[in-house]
């Protein structure tokens, strides 16, 4: 199995954990949200500090402007992402929000290669176009307020931020390293948060579907899906990464059916087949020659994080390198 396969079911699988979230996130709406939070991705955190320590995998800690992109992660991919969620549901209907979030594979297409060197590439965006429009026929679109669109809009920023703010810092810690400081980061954000408008004793009110609820979203959405993810951008670049985030809309419509006994509707069904589409325009086998960036050996060497490089030769042309090079010997 190639690295770009392996790369992309670890994306997709990712995903697929985000999109089977939603029904799990429902039984916490009543639960202290801020004191979920900090104990969801506590857990989290400490879970992949022992799978770190099981494997022998190196922990590294972050030097200079690593801390300040680390951080923007966490302030916006993780803490401010819910709190946008929470106020904005407040002024919009649940699809607005999803609609938000679905626009995310456009705004990866386009920026992503930028931050790993290279220009955008046509059919990434259009596959990415593809995804997205799929992705908000398989959600709806809702009604909102002018309030709730502005949340709509912090909430598409912070998960667009939630990948690109990461890139710079993935060369040198790894999609377990950056999911590590981001969680410790979000554990003692939420706990602030929590502790200062919830209460000390905020955690006694859970009731034990919210501590499953709980456990799931720190094992399966954080734990395995933050590194699942990052892998996969790592793998394949953040802007082929971005088309698989059309897999949690396919996921959350698919774990609907045992919950409510009703297959989806017929626009549902269009919708996936849309994503299906974008997918294979962007993942299919002439877009396999862009893979991930690695950062250039030096600029490791010097502990200069975010310099990247495009994919290395591939097979054919080091082949005709050597080639070339024997003929000349021969000369």
């Amino acid at each position: 199995m190639s690295s770009s396969v392996r790369a992309g079911l670890s994306g997709a699988l990712g995903m697929t954990f985000v999109g089977g979230s939603v029904a799990v996130s429902g039984v916490l709406v009543d639960a202290p949200l801020y004191t979920a939070q900090a104990l969801r991705y506590a857990v989290a955190c400490a879970m992949l500090l022992g799978w770190i320590r099981l494997t022998g995998r190196a922990l590294r800690r972050p030097r200079g402007s690593e801390w300040l992109w680390l951080l923007s992660v966490s302030v916006s991919g993780l803490v401010l992402f819910n709190v946008a969620l929470v106020h904005g549901s407040r002024h919009a209907e649940p699809a607005v929000l999803a609609v938000a979030v679905a626009g995310v594979p456009v705004a990866l297409a386009a920026v992503g290669p930028l931050l790993e060197g290279h220009r955008p590439r046509a059919r990434i965006l259009a596959a990415a176009g593809v995804v997205t429009a799929g992705a908000m026929i398989v959600q709806g679109i809702g009604r909102c307020d002018s309030l709730g669109l502005l949340w709509a809009l912090v909430v598409f920023a912070c998960e667009a931020g939630f990948t690109l703010l990461a890139v710079p810092v993935l060369g040198r810690h790894g999609p377990q390293g950056v999911s590590v400081h981001t969680t410790w980061f979000a554990a003692a954000m939420f706990a602030v948060l929590g502790v200062s408008t919830e209460g000390w004793w905020a955690a006694s009110d859970f009731d034990a579907g919210d501590v499953l609820a709980i456990g799931y979203l720190a094992v399966g959405v954080t734990a395995v899906a933050f590194v699942l993810w990052y892998s996969c951008v790592r793998g394949l670049g953040a802007g082929r990464a971005g088309l698989l985030s059309g897999v949690a809309p396919v996921a959350a419509a698919a774990t609907g059916i045992p919950l409510t006994g009703y297959a989806p509707a017929a626009p549902v069904w269009v919708g996936i087949a849309l994503i299906a589409s974008g997918l294979a325009l962007g993942l299919g086998r002439s877009s396999s020659g862009q893979s991930g960036y690695r950062l250039v050996p030096h600029m490791i060497r010097a502990g200069v994080p975010g310099i990247l490089r495009g994919p290395s030769t591939s097979c054919n042309d080091r082949e005709a390198h050597r080639v070339r090079a024997s003929s000349r010997s021969s000369d």
